[in-house]
């Protein structure tokens, strides 16, 4: 449901209220449940079972690695609107034996074979389903990456609850079974899809049980055939197959050459803390860019969700979107500016830009050189505080409606995302990786791990990620309220596929946004809408290493629940 919120009806809101407001607790409105508290390992997740079974694996002796990965696995089946094996994978760990981080992009490449000109004369943009937007899919070789450098069980032993849950059935949740009850219709022209997600053509309800025995067969075969058994063979063949027969030219030598890459997290500090996310073709810095404006402004004074701050982290994320739609693509086609773009410097100049009394209709982006050169998030912490941060996609709902024959899973529509303009740095080329919305978080302190935790929701989830951090670290709420709060979420600024803001673009707020700051807020400029979805998704687990304690925060909004023991 989405509601426009006119001038005179916040008037009339704010005057309705105002007898309470001013002793109001803000930020606290919103909190649904205490924080999980253990001490040897906790697991948050979008799904109970899936959380339970990372909390067995710990249990029987895994690491946070391989719980990621059984988890991961888990929800496969058990929320395919929103992730699988047909799509991508990025994860941020915490090695406590080395005492670092590690980042891993495990995101796909565009097929070899079709050249940018053949789409440029099908239309201005990649399409969003069929063949065509389907790029590699990495999270099966994420998982044999991550397993083998971190990882202490086999990974039969990891994707067998999943193949088992698979083979046998579980009930759907609620908030997953409203996601699904869209495919019926969404996915009419694609009978493989239809066959293996809406039996009888219909989606489930929330409490029916689902089964997907394809699937569990193909987890079967990757559990005793590794990552070959997916990128080579039979199976490799029939994702190839069925790209080709939806109108899009994978090959078998595009799934063979797939490998994931290490990458190095790029931080920024916050009040104290180091907050750290994964450089491009992820969107995570400009969650680094948006703190480092942020920090010239004392938020807590002016108030958790006041129209002051509310007002300044709309336009710094609207001044961020700009670099973010200009210069974030693959870094193996376009050395980027990275430096420039994280540097304190350059923040400083991007906040000449913020006009504190009015909404910015549109925002240049910054001149920098360039040479040419949904999702579902999860976090587990094991009892040697190793910490993963882990987030993994079919992009949008299931992805592009292709499903192998007996494969069981949905092949993601990353390449969606690619822009079509030649000249643009994330302009689609053979074998590149597309712009990804996708981004694991990490907060270290004094070289030691504190935060594992993320945000979902396509450009939400570096607006989720600065509410989250300030909701902590400037607000003082604990793991779960940081997650509760009401949240904002700005759409409409201009983006890497090519679309330019030039209206100001819509701020979504919450109902616990008070009515009297929505007034406001329509006062200085901005179209505001008050709705109940599309605030994204959230998973956080706080090491409290003085107490020696885990506090787990999960996402009131959906269905996930944090485990420990």
């Amino acid at each position: 449901m989405r509601i426009a919120v006119p001038t005179t009806l916040c008037l009339l809101l704010a005057l309705a209220h105002a007898s309470d407001a001013a002793d109001r607790p803000l930020g606290r409105d919103f909190t649904m449940r205490s924080p999980t508290i253990a001490t040897h390992g906790m697991v948050a997740s979008e799904h109970p079972l899936a959380s339970r079974i990372g909390v067995e694996i710990l249990e029987a002796g895994g690491s946070a690695v391989d719980a990621a990965i059984a988890v991961n696995a888990a929800l496969g089946f058990m929320e395919p609107t929103s992730c699988g094996v047909g799509g991508d994978l990025f994860a941020i760990v915490w090695d406590a034996k080395t005492q670092r981080l590690y980042g891993l992009n495990g995101s796909g490449r565009a097929g070899s074979r079709l050249p940018l000109e053949d789409l440029r004369r099908n239309g201005e943009r990649m399409p969003q389903m069929g063949g065509v937007p389907v790029t590699v899919p990495g999270a099966v070789d994420a998982w044999f990456t991550l397993q083998a450098r971190f990882g202490k069980l086999s990974m039969r032993k990891l994707l067998e609850p999943a193949s088992r849950y698979a083979r046998e059935g579980c009930p759907v949740p609620p908030v997953i079974a409203y996601y699904w009850s869209r495919a019926p219709q969404r996915f009419a022209e694609y009978p493989e899809f239809l066959a293996t997600y809406c039996p009888g053509g219909k989606a489930p309800r929330a409490g029916d049980v689902f089964r997907n025995p394809n699937l569990a067969a193909t987890y079967d075969r990757i559990a005793k055939g590794g990552r070959d058994a997916f990128y080579r063979g039979d199976l490799a063949q029939s994702i190839v197959a069925a790209v080709q027969r939806a109108g899009g030219a994978l090959t078998k030598e595009d799934m063979e050459a797939h490998t994931s890459t290490w990458v190095e997290p790029l931080s920024t500090t916050y009040r104290g803390y180091q907050v750290w996310e994964l450089p491009p073709n992820t969107q995570g810095i400009a969650a680094l860019q948006m703190l480092n404006m942020l920090e010239a402004y004392d938020l807590a004074a002016m108030g958790h969700n006041s129209t002051e701050a509310l007002h300044l982290m709309v336009e710094v994320k609207k001044i961020v979107f700009e670099d973010r739609a200009r210069y974030y693509a693959d870094p193996e086609f376009a050395a980027l500016p990275l430096e420039r773009l994280l540097s304190r410097v350059y923040a400083r100049e991007r906040l000449a830009l913020y006009d504190p009394q009015r909404a910015k209709r549109s925002i240049p982006a910054g001149d920098l050189p360039l040479r040419t050169g949904d999702t579902t998030y999860l976090t587990v912490v094991d009892a040697e505080r190793n910490a993963v941060s882990l987030i993994q996609s079919n992009y949008s709902g299931f992805g592009s409606g292709v499903v192998p024959p007996g494969s069981g899973f949905c092949l993601q529509n990353r390449g969606n995302l690619f822009s079509l303009d030649p000249e643009h740095p994330n302009a689609y080329a053979p074998k590149k990786r597309p712009f990804h919305t996708i981004v694991p978080a990490f907060v270290t302190k004094d070289g030691k791990p504190v935060f594992s935790f993320g945000v979902m929701g396509g450009d939400m989830q570096p607006q989720g990620h600065v509410q989250v951090l300030c909701n902590i670290i400037d607000f003082g709420m604990d793991v779960q309220e940081a997650g509760d709060a009401a949240r904002f979420y700005h759409t409409g600024s201009s983006e890497p596929t090519g679309e330019q803001m030039d209206d100001g673009g819509i701020l979504h707020l919450e109902s616990g946004v008070p009515p009297e700051v929505v007034r406001d807020l329509v006062l200085k400029g901005h179209r505001v809408v008050q709705n109940v979805g599309g605030f994204g998704g959230y998973q956080g687990i706080w090491i409290d290493h003085e107490r020696g304690v885990l506090l787990g925060g999960t996402e009131s909004r959906k269905d996930g629940v944090a485990l420990g023991y």
